[in-house]
C-alpha cells in the first residue's frame, strides 16, 4: 500500500490525481518550512516577490548591501529550480522511475541536515542565519520546480498568490456560468477544490511549522524531511531493482 502510494504520488507515470495529491503534499511541506523558517530566521523563504520589492526599497533607500543579500537570495532560489530541472532531465535522459522523486530526496537531505545541524550553528547568529536564509531559498526553489514540471506549471505549492487569483478567476466563471444560464464557460472540473485544497494545505502546513518549531526548535524539520522521503523513496528503489536485473 505505501508502496503503491509512493509510485502514485512521485513515479515517472503521472496522473491528474497524482498531481493534485504530490500538490497537497508538497504545499503543506512548503507552509511549514515558511513559517517554520520565519520563527528561526525573521524571513520568508518562498516570497519572491517580496524579496524583489524589498530589493527596491532598499536600493532607494541607499542600502544596497541588504539590497544585494536579496539579490542572493534570488539567484539561490533561482538555483534551487535549476537544480531540479537538471534532475529530472538527467534521471529522463537515462529513463529512470525516480525522475521526479530524486530531487526531493534532494530536498529532504536538505532539511534533515538542517535539523540536526540547526542547534549546533545557532550560536554563531549571522553565518547560521545567512546558511538558513539561503537554504530555505534553494529548497523552496528546488520544490516548486518539481511540481510546476509534473504539473505543466498548472499547480504551484510554495506561494499563495498565484493559487489565490486562479481561484478568484475560476469563481468569477462559475459565478458568471450562474448568472448566464445556458452559457458552457466554466471552470475546469475538480479546479476549485484543487486550489482550495492547496491553500488550506499551505495553511495548515504553516501552522504546523510554526507550532513545531516553538516545540522541537530546528528538529521540527526531521518530519518533515521524513514525509518527503516516504514520498519519494519506491521509485528511486524501483530504478536500483531495475539495474540489479541488466
Amino acid at each position: 500500500m505505501a508502496k503503491s502510494l509512493s509510485r502514485h504520488l512521485t513515479g515517472a507515470r503521472r496522473t491528474e490525481s497524482g498531481n493534485r495529491n504530490l500538490g497537497y503534499v508538497l504545499a503543506f511541506v512548503a507552509g511549514a518550512i515558511n513559517a517554520g523558517g520565519f520563527l528561526a530566521v525573521q524571513q520568508y523563504t518562498s516570497h519572491m516577490t517580496g524579496i524583489v520589492s524589498e530589493m527596491a526599497d532598499l536600493i532607494a533607500v541607499g542600502q544596497y548591501r541588504i539590497a544585494l543579500f536579496g539579490l542572493v537570495c534570488l539567484v539561490t532560489f533561482i538555483s534551487g529550480a535549476a537544480c531540479t530541472a537538471l534532475l529530472v532531465n538527467y534521471a529522463r535522459s537515462r529513463q529512470l522511475q525516480s525522475e521526479y522523486a530524486i530531487p526531493l530526496l534532494l530536498e529532504a537531505s536538505l532539511l534533515m541536515a538542517f535539523g540536526i545541524l540547526g542547534s549546533q550553528i545557532a550560536e554563531v547568529q549571522g553565518v547560521f542565519v545567512t546558511i538558513t536564509i539561503l537554504l530555505l531559498c534553494f529548497v523552496m526553489g528546488l520544490q516548486n520546480a518539481v511540481i510546476t514540471k509534473i504539473s505543466g506549471a498548472v499547480i504551484r505549492t510554495t506561494h499563495i498568490t498565484g493559487i489565490a487569483t486562479d481561484l478568484g478567476i475560476d469563481v468569477g466563471r462559475w459565478l458568471f456560468r450562474k448568472a448566464a444560464k445556458g452559457t458552457t464557460f466554466a471552470p475546469t472540473p475538480q479546479r476549485m477544490p484543487m486550489l482550495a485544497i492547496l491553500l488550506i494545505s499551505f495553511f495548515v502546513g504553516g501552522l504546523t511549522g510554526a507550532v513545531g518549531f516553538q516545540a522541537l526548535g530546528y528538529a521540527a524539520t526531521l518530519p518533515l524531511a521524513a514525509a518527503l522521503i516516504a514520498t519519494a523513496i519506491t521509485p528511486v528503489f524501483d530504478d536500483v531493482k531495475e539495474r540489479k536485473k541488466r
